[in-house]
């Protein structure tokens, strides 16, 4: 069958998994998750390309996308290869039976080191962000998660994160909120990240990471932990 686990030899370099009609991938940053054929590059459209490549499709080929990534910021998405797949893995996320964890790099360090934020976060489209909020505010939606300091590396202090809700641009904008901005992170007020000239890339990036993702597969409901590789530009962490 030629939708069984396949050999990684001849795979992209950002496929972590294919596993039947499940595709665990590690988005690189600067591709947006999912866009228009023409314009930025975008993963969903790679991936479609290399699917159509690899199984000889013709015309359109269906790919599910339960969850998405900002385009500055890279790590683990999973993506489902018919409507079933893609229906039971969005249930997952909707219901938060997934685990979600980041690593990011803050420019101030956090206090307490450790802790549960709870906000209420608005979306602003014309912005293409999202602004703190209060719960009578129309349209606001309740944003939670918890971190925890491993320490500090080049640039800042690297804390983990699990996601508990999934808003636009929650972790950025929790932290920048409370003056623990995320390096790179422009858009909510911090510095652009300076890096050596070997490591420069011409897209906006920030310090933000999906490091690992827990998920039932769709089909047999076996727990899979997904972990992401760390983009060659990020400094040397002390794990």
């Amino acid at each position: 069958m030629t939708d069984e686990l396949l050999s990684t030899t001849t795979d992209p370099d950002w496929l972590l998994l294919e596993d039947g009609p499940l595709l665990a991938v590690n988005k690189p940053v600067g591709w947006l998750t999912e866009g228009p054929l023409i314009g930025p590059r975008s993963l969903v459209n790679e991936i479609k390309a290399w699917l159509a490549k690899k199984y000889g499709k013709e015309g359109n080929v269906y790919l599910g996308v339960p969850h998405r990534l900002d385009r500055a910021t890279s790590g683990v998405l999973v993506f489902g290869k018919n409507s079933k797949v893609s229906k039971r893995l969005s249930e997952q996320f909707s219901e938060r039976t997934v685990t979600k964890k980041y690593l990011a790099i803050l420019a101030q360090p956090p206090e307490p080191a450790e802790g549960l934020l709870v906000d209420w976060l608005t979306k602003n489209r014309e912005a293409a962000r999202s602004d703190i909020a209060t719960p009578e505010t129309d349209g606001a939606r309740e944003a939670r998660l918890d971190y925890r300091t491993l320490g500090p590396v080049e640039g800042g202090t690297l804390v983990e994160v699990t996601l508990i809700t999934g808003r636009m641009h929650q972790i950025r904008v929790q932290f920048a909120s409370r003056g623990w901005t995320v390096l790179g992170d422009t858009k909510y007020g911090g510095s652009e990240w300076a890096r050596p000239e070997e490591f420069q890339l011409p897209v906006e990036r920030i310090a933000l990471h999906a490091r690992t993702l827990k998920v039932k597969h769709p089909i047999r409901y076996d727990e899979m932990l997904f972990e992401a590789p760390l983009p060659e530009h990020w400094p040397e962490l002390p794990m």
